[in-house]
């Protein structure tokens, strides 16, 4: 265990360390599949009692690499639409993609923010926001916003479990990131439910004819 404690420690103090986070964090903006949250969450937790990476820096390229790819999510959308790829057309992403065109439209703000912290949701409502032609300039802004937050709970979720386990890095990073999946499926359930309740909301709202 104190092999991999120090395997840790020896990458965490590396500078190809935050070009990796970069690297995920824009990649995860349209490739749900690259764990972006396990990196910055589980290197946060090693900075809480190791000091390295710093978490400030951490923080600023986390969120930079956030807003590059969420940014890239659009143009791709804007280019390709929602329907160009396999995995794309499958009936889980349709339905996102189309409860992300609906809630674009009545709440952009509150939708953009809070799909940051879900992996699907977020590429989903990235890629229709650039499909539906969504004012670029808006976008933009709130993406900025809701990055920084992101890298903030992130980075902060970290430092807070990390620093209970200073002779057990493995196991603060290991806990840090168990949390911060928990509430993204935490998110992605309530999304889900909230979607699956709309339509009949909205039917229960049509006049009789």
């Amino acid at each position: 265990m104190q092999a991999i404690n120090d395997f840790i420690l020896a990458a965490a103090g590396q500078p190809w360390v935050l070009a990796l986070v970069l690297a995920c964090c824009i990649i995860d903006g349209f490739f749900p599949p690259i764990p972006s949250e396990s990196v910055v969450v589980g290197l946060a937790a090693v900075a809480a009692t190791a000091d390295v990476p710093n978490p400030w820096l951490l923080v600023l390229v986390a969120g930079f690499g956030a807003f590059a790819g969420d940014n890239i999510a659009y143009l791709l959308g804007r280019k390709v639409g929602v329907q160009r790829w396999a995995w794309m057309r499958r009936p889980r992403m349709q339905n996102a993609f189309r409860w992300a065109g609906r809630e674009l439209r009545k709440r952009p703000a509150s939708l953009v923010l809070v799909a940051r912290f879900v992996p699907i949701g977020r590429v989903a409502v990235n890629l229709t926001a650039g499909a539906t032609h969504y004012h670029h300039r808006r976008f933009v802004g709130l993406t900025a916003l809701s990055a920084t937050l992101w890298a903030g709970y992130s980075v902060g979720i970290g430092l807070f479990f990390g620093q209970w386990f200073e002779d057990n890095h493995l196991l603060g990073a290991a806990i840090a990131i168990v949390c911060a999946v928990a509430l993204g499926v935490v998110v992605d359930l309530v999304i889900n439910k909230v979607r699956r309740k709309a339509p009949m909301v909205e039917r229960m709202r049509e006049p009789e004819a």
